[in-house]
């Protein structure tokens, strides 16, 4: 099932956009390769739902009841404290042009290294970058870390099972997931502490100068007697 995103075409000018905010609308701009540049608006709303929907697939836009056009949401900004959508970029597409893009990765299954010995799975990548025909697009791309049975042990960009049509533009030997022995900063601590000089073993400055003087009256006592 297609998800269909209505927009409408944009004329006000940089100063009004605040006012389109205020609206619960974002002012968007629809771009691509060999197609014109035209600014638009979007419902809040709807586009909220839209993005939660795609996750990097393709959506069809439709402007003022026009026809669908084919687009990604390349990007968008947010607010610095709302974190709300304040702009959106959308990405037109040829259905017979292949397109660079990023898509996500999604974590599944159990590590024997994290359940039985008790690792710390670790993850050095979220996204990976492809180039395919819009259609063959996908929302994301499964990562089995079952394999990763042992400290130590990494998984490759060149692991990941890859849908057909699908081509991987990011380095093969890039490692996106690995599981470290547990409490390694711990053991560090203890290392250290276990190493440092015992405190109560160290005397201070009066308490040496106490021990000297009890020392000279000392001698001076077996001196006289002498």
């Amino acid at each position: 099932m297609s998800i269909v995103l209505k927009a409408h075409a944009r004329t006000e000018t940089q100063n009004k956009v605040k006012k389109l905010r205020l609206e619960s609308k974002i002012p968007a701009v629809l771009y691509g390769h060999g197609f014109k540049n035209q600014n638009i608006t979007l419902n809040y709303v709807d586009f909220d739902k839209a993005y939660n929907q795609a996750k990097g697939e393709l959506v069809d836009l439709v402007i003022d009841e026009g026809r669908p056009i084919k687009v990604l949401i390349q990007d968008f900004q947010l607010h610095h404290l709302s974190t709300r959508f304040v702009h959106v970029d959308l990405r037109q597409v040829s259905l017979t042009e292949k397109i660079k893009t990023d898509v996500g990765l999604n974590f599944v299954g159990e590590s024997p290294a994290v359940k039985g010995l008790g690792g710390i799975f670790l993850k050095t990548a979220s996204k990976i970058e492809i180039e395919c025909l819009p259609q063959d697009l996908v929302k994301e791309i499964n990562v089995d870390i079952s394999s990763l049975k042992a400290f130590g042990e990494v998984i490759h960009i060149s692991d990941l099972k890859i849908p057909a049509g699908i081509k991987v533009l990011s380095h093969a030997e890039d490692v996106i997931a690995t599981v470290t022995p547990p409490r390694v900063e711990e053991e560090a601590t203890t290392a250290a502490v276990a190493g440092a000089p015992d405190l109560s073993q160290i005397k201070t400055e009066a308490e040496l100068k106490k021990e000297k003087k009890a020392a000279d009256e000392s001698a001076d006592a077996e001196t006289k007697e002498k």
